[in-house]
């Protein structure tokens, strides 16, 4: 880092033109210093403390001596005073803390790391007062300019040495502590103040016009400096950057303008079980301290937790909402973010501390479409009455068909089974009086992996017998008016105890069942099945079974599902289940949305079971394996 072009005599007359205690401080007190500077050092007195380090200091730190032969940093917790010329020394690691650091660097340590390990013997220490921190500048950690690299070393802390670049960087950041330490000051007001407050405005602004890129280093300036609503909006731009991730928003939660669209999303982490600092009083206890009224707080986390949230914001952006949920309620989430994309730029703010839809991230339906790419385009469309040209559109994110289903994917496992029932023309609100369990009924939107892993074994039911295989299933409709309900994580076998529930799901129209059993790797022999039956007014018209290189099969099936044509005995596993999928797509229309069975939220409900009671002469057996965490 070159200094050629740093003025340093500018720099340090600002900081002590703009001085004043902190807000925390006595005026009165032994802390108060009228003026952090101190005369600078001539040459000579430099060169004589080079002569006495036998070592030429680096550019930044003499041409900050030249003119001010020492600092009060004034850090909070930490250092006070830096020393000039005639105080700084050679720290020569008086804790003996160099052992320390080298037993940790092991077989293949970091060039960093064997830097820090060899810092303490060499460093060269300039702090005068601290608290017990130390500020060291490393010869041997230097760059291409001569720069020593500048080690603050807390000793109370019991953390790593922050570390800067040189000793200008540290003297930058000190700076900008400078004024976070005094943001609460009423009369703590000058052109930097003026100057990161015009800047916080303008990314606002700029922000709203959809030039995020340009609004984020303006914000991250601003919060370096402690400046007020800098870290509510940059955290607005970041958590739509990173739509899955925790952010903080102070006080909004406690304003009524704001409290709609902010509550939800700090109750998002409690509400999942990401929440580990005491629990729910302890969240709710933080809510109240920002302002919120504990009720609401409850409120909102048990909407939440519960699934019943809706993010319900007023005007057309609020109508656009409602119907993006309703298709993506049933599993059209594709469709459903073209709904919201084009209604965006009707989003209009409550007020100037927000700039973005940040509750729809709340939304147990709507939040899981915001992928950070669609969180980009959030960003990048002008809105709130700001105009600025709109940003390509994000692809859909749902391939056609089925074919999908032979992917990894984030949630699924290569050993996890797959089962469907399809109902042609049916609301899906009807499947569980078609196919349910006595008293079945839909959920609240739920990830259905979750759902299928806490739904009690049939030896945890009461009245439910060990032969039953009643499945958790996930509810949509297709692009193509299929009903459908879903099995993604099956761990059955399908074994010669399945009854299809094709006929019963057929009384209101054509139904489908495919249940895919992959190979398994337990003992006995279990090769890789694929089942197919169709039914129509509680008939079934045809079936198949492919179990390895045997085939089952009745009815009259259409030649283009024939199984002898879409099982290959020389083909790879795959091959013909790929082959099955894609046959069903053309011959039925049949389909299911990926991006709703793999990272959405759907309504759920429990099967009948999938199996029959075993007959007399047929003998059956159940197992149930229990992990323990230690």
């Amino acid at each position: 880092m070159s200094s050629e072009s740093f003025n340093w005599r500018e720099f340090l007359g600002r900081w002590q033109e703009e001085w004043v205690p902190r807000a925390d401080e006595d005026d009165d007190g032994e802390q108060t210093v009228v003026s952090p500077a101190r005369p600078g050092a001539d040459e000579a007195a430099i060169a004589a403390a080079e002569e006495r380090l036998g070592r030429r200091l680096p550019p930044s730190y003499r041409e900050f001596l030249a003119v001010s032969d020492g600092w009060h940093v004034d850090e909070t917790a930490g250092v006070y005073q830096l020393g000039g010329a005639a105080d700084i020394e050679w720290f020569q690691d008086p804790y003996d803390m160099t052992p320390l650091y080298e037993q940790n660097l092991g077989d293949d340590p970091r060039e960093e790391d064997v830097l820090l390990a060899g810092m303490w013997r060499r460093a060269l220490r300039l702090e005068t007062d601290s608290d017990m921190s130390h500020a060291l500048l490393d010869p041997g950690d230097s760059d291409q300019d001569g720069e020593w690299a500048l080690y603050v070393y807390k000793g109370w802390g019991g953390e790593l040495p922050h570390r800067y670049p040189s000793f200008r960087a540290y003297m930058e950041a000190m700076y900008r502590g400078f004024h976070s330490d005094r943001v609460e000051r009423a009369d703590f007001v000058n052109a930097t103040t003026r100057l990161q407050d015009a800047h916080v405005e303008e990314a606002r602004l700029l922000a709203l016009r959809g030039r995020y890129e340009e609004a984020l280093p303006l914000l991250e300036e601003a919060l370096s400096f402690g400046r007020p609503r800098s870290a509510v909006l940059l955290n607005q731009l970041r958590h739509l950057l990173a739509p899955h991730s925790s952010r903080g928003y102070g006080s909004l939660v406690a304003d009524l303008r704001y409290l709609p669209e902010i509550l939800p999303v700090e109750a998002m982490a409690p509400a999942s079980g990401q929440w580990r600092l005491g629990g729910d009083d302890h969240w709710l206890g933080m809510m109240a301290a920002r302002g919120a009224a504990r009720e609401t707080a409850e409120a909102v986390l048990g909407a939440m937790r519960d699934g019943t949230h809706r993010y319900a914001p007023a005007g057309p952006w609020g109508r656009a909402v409602a119907e993006a949920r309703e298709s993506a309620r049933w599993g059209a989430t594709d469709a459903a973010w073209r709904v919201l994309r084009d209604a965006l730029p009707l989003w209009e703010s409550p007020g100037p501390s927000l700039i973005a839809p940040i509750g729809l991230l709340a939304d147990p339906v709507l939040g899981p479409l915001v992928t950070p790419e669609r969180g980009q385009e959030i960003l990048a469309t002008p809105r709130a009455g700001e105009r600025g040209p709109a940003p390509q559109p994000v692809p859909d994110l749902d391939p056609p068909g089925l074919a999908w289903l032979t992917e990894p994917a984030a949630n699924r496992r290569p050993h996890d089974g797959y089962r469907c029932v399809w109902v042609e023309g049916a609301d899906p609100s009807r499947l569980p009086a078609l196919i349910g369990e006595e008293g079945a009924v839909l959920s609240a939107p739920a990830d259905p992996r979750k759902a299928s892993w806490r739904a009690p074994r049939p030896h945890e039911r009461e009245g439910v017998e060990l032969w039953e295989d009643r499945a958790v299933v996930a509810v949509g409709r297709t692009a193509e008016a299929w009903a459908f309900a879903f099995d993604g994580h099956s761990h059955h076998h399908l074994n010669k105890l399945f009854l299809s529930p094709a006929p019963a799901a057929s009384l209101s129209g054509r139904a489908v069942v495919v249940w895919r059993d992959p190979r398994r790797s337990s003992p006995g022999d279990h090769p890789a099945a694929f089942h197919l039956s169709v039914a129509e007014r509680g008939e079934e018209l045809y079936a198949f079974t492919v179990r390895g290189t045997e085939i089952q099969r009745s009815g009259a099936i259409p030649e283009a599902l024939d199984p002898a044509r879409l099982f290959r005995p020389q083909d790879c596993e795959v091959d013909g289940e790929l082959r099955a999928l894609e046959a069903l797509r053309t011959e039925l229309g049949l389909s299911l949305p990926r991006f709703a069975l793999t990272h959405g939220r759907l309504p759920t409900f429990t099967t009948r079971s999938w199996t029959r009671a075993p007959r007399t002469d047929e003998g059956f057996a159940y197992a149930c394996f229990v992990r323990h965490r230690p």
